[in-house]
């Protein structure tokens, strides 16, 4: 598809400063859209994307190595801890690093805290991904993953990175992790938009939901 198709990468100058720089970064970008984001890895160094355990990471994977793309096996759920320190010595090591922060089941488009926590702990900048395709079928799996058509065009978008102090206490660490459910929402939101597509909405959160109930604002 990357092939058959026109893409572009968007913003791609941010990225190659890091990586010229010898700068470690941790990509982020929503479980959905994660098909096209390995193929616009061009850059010598080598990456390593997050995958989780159940079936269809085991199949992302076997995907991701013919692409010569490495994977960290982990989740929030099964593996997490483990998979914080891999992450962490791989960017120590030179590395960079893909990670779903909404992975591996949700909820859609919302940021867990594990991007947070390697983020402080490793130094690397937080660099939010997304994609969008002219013809895409776009599943309604809990992801509502995007599947480009071969010969369509489409666009990668990288966003400004993130720097989380190391020293950033609970709440300044909540703070970060806001700021990136929300840039990596606006991005992907306004890049669906401007290929005329309907934007993939996030799910709402339960506290929004009994807000929304209550006719409460925020």
């Amino acid at each position: 598809m990357w092939h058959t198709g026109r893409w572009q990468i968007e913003n791609g100058d941010i990225a190659a400063g890091l990586v010229k720089e010898g700068k470690p970064f941790i990509a982020c970008f929503w479980h959905g859209r994660m098909l096209m984001i390995p193929n616009a890895w061009v850059y010598s160094a080598r990456v390593s994307i997050l995958i989780s355990y159940h079936r269809d990471g085991i199949f992302i994977s076997r995907t991701l190595r013919h692409l010569g793309v490495g994977t960290i096996a982990g989740s929030s759920s099964r593996g997490g801890g483990n998979a914080l320190i891999a992450i962490v010595r791989a960017l120590k090591r030179g590395e960079y690093i893909g990670i779903t922060p909404d992975g591996p089941r949700g909820p859609r488009m919302r940021v867990a805290p594990g991007a947070i926590s390697a983020a402080k702990l490793s130094g690397a900048a937080l660099l939010p991904v997304t994609f969008v395709a002219s013809r895409c079928r776009v599943f309604s799996s809990w992801d509502r993953f995007v599947l480009p058509y071969p010969f369509a065009r489409g666009v990668v978008r990288i966003g400004d990175p993130i720097q989380v102090p190391r020293d950033a206490d609970q709440r300044e660490s909540e703070r970060y992790r806001q700021t990136l459910e929300r840039t990596l929402i606006d991005l992907t939101m306004t890049l669906d938009s401007e290929f005329g597509r309907e934007p993939v909405e996030p799910d709402q959160l339960r506290s929004e939901v009994n807000m929304t109930a209550s006719g409460g604002v925020e």
